[in-house]
């Protein structure tokens, strides 16, 4: 509300966004842990997490079916490629 009333636009959602992420990384630290960011542009719902291919898929579209056969609701899957795109970066860092 505040951003859409002041005319500030993205920037009150960007800093709340900035800041969960900076309090996240803390939190995560004091625990011997890690927060790894992946890319935004990452296709995780286009890619299958089984072959690793690529499809284009629609927003309606609430089930992933991938060529090789694999067939999983489309949050599941784009889960998996996140995990594993995080698992990827850490271990090259």
């Amino acid at each position: 509300g505040m951003s859409q009333a002041l005319h500030f636009g993205k920037s009150v959602h960007d800093n709340g966004w900035g800041m969960f992420t900076t309090f996240l990384a803390y939190k995560l630290k004091e625990q011997g842990k890690q927060l790894v960011k992946i890319d935004k542009w990452f296709p995780s719902t286009k890619k299958c997490s089984c072959c690793g291919a690529e499809k284009p898929v629609k927003l309606s579209e609430r089930t992933y079916r991938c060529s090789c056969g694999y067939v999983a609701d489309r949050d599941y899957n784009s889960a998996i490629n996140i995990k594993n795109e995080g698992l990827r970066l850490l271990a090259l860092s």
